[in-house]
């Protein structure tokens, strides 16, 4: 049995395959692959692009999904081992791990981090918890990384360039209000040095740069890959002649639950928005984000109405992405 929980645990060749798989589905949307089987989707965060994938695409493959929200229409979940559940949680992972497998064919979940302590966020122990206690395949839906995300995006940009394989792409930083998390970013670096991008990773100080367990798995894969990485606090040198660029973004991870002392840095960034003078930079680059995003704090108008700009497409492959994800996961023949 095989879980869905980080690319890192996926090879290049497997993820190959469940693009191809996604590119037919995406002319053929329509089958009964999975009929008669089901997913449950655990939903701890809200969802706009996730929730409606998976379910319309659980529906295209004859299958279904049944959406519980823990602690709203379901009972809310303990998920450490050895706690005294004296708080609002209901029910312990272990049986509704088992009671789920019972039931459907694979369950997905969406769990953001605390945001109050990295050394224990970073272990992304929610999902790796379920995993342990299902019987059935599990699929992350963003916890500390969003794999599910990171395929649509690479299939998007097959679609667009075809071979990416040393293609120039910039990974940029992005002004917000408040500190988000690293998820996106982490995926985007992972997949795209894993099919071998030359990737600038730009932010505006070391203090946002990723995790080091991300930064690490991304040079081991450029090593098997023959891309690279760089790191790079210059908005002009990062831009120039690239072809690809995405923006995310999200917390400086030294001040991680420390919203507050985190706006101190961050207040001098806003200059990092994504706008034409920036793209004006790039070898005709195509521009993306996994939305939703701020207009105009994080890319501007003018950015987002772009020829260019392929947010829309990139939110359209999750759906064939994951179909094709699914369908691999219970062994659906394609």
């Amino acid at each position: 049995m095989k879980h869905f929980l980080s690319t890192v645990d996926w090879s290049k060749q497997d993820l190959e395959s469940l693009l191809e798989l996604a590119a037919r589905l995406k002319q053929n949307p329509w089958n009964s692959a999975l009929e008669g089987r089901s997913i449950a989707l655990l939903f701890l965060n809200p969802s706009m692009r996730t929730r409606t994938s998976f379910e319309l695409g659980m529906q295209q493959l004859g299958g279904v999904a049944i959406v519980l929200q823990p602690g709203k229409d379901a009972w809310g979940l303990e998920f450490e081992h050895g706690t005294v559940m004296d708080g609002d949680a209901e029910e312990h992972i272990v049986e509704a791990a088992g009671v789920l497998s019972r039931y459907c064919d694979m369950i997905a979940l969406r769990a953001f981090p605390s945001f109050t302590d990295w050394s224990k966020d970073r272990e992304d122990s929610l999902i790796r918890t379920l995993a342990q206690h299902a019987s059935v395949p599990v699929i992350n839906m963003e916890t500390i990384v969003h794999p599910c995300q990171e395929l649509a995006m690479m299939m998007t940009l097959r679609e667009r360039m075809g071979a990416v394989a040393k293609r120039k792409m910039v990974l940029t930083w992005t002004w917000h209000p408040r500190p988000l998390n690293t998820a996106v970013a982490n995926s985007a670096l992972l997949m795209s040095t894993k099919f071998g991008m030359d990737v600038t990773l730009l932010c505006p100080e070391p203090d946002y740069l990723l995790d080091k367990q991300f930064m690490d798995a991304a040079q081991t894969n450029t090593a098997a890959s023959g891309g690279t990485l760089t790191v790079s606090h210059d908005i002009e040198s990062a831009y120039a002649g690239a072809e690809f660029v995405y923006a995310k973004s999200w917390g400086a991870l030294p001040y991680y639950g420390r919203p507050d002392n985190e706006w101190e840095l961050r207040k001098k960034y806003r200059h990092f928005i994504v706008n034409e003078e920036k793209m004006a930079l790039t070898n005709n680059g195509f521009f993306s984000h996994c939305l939703p995003l701020r207009r105009n704090i994080k890319a501007s108008d003018e950015v987002m109405d772009a020829s260019y700009c392929l947010a829309l497409d990139e939110a359209e492959n999750r759906l064939h992405v994951q179909k094709a994800l699914m369908m691999t996961l219970l062994g659906a023949p394609a």
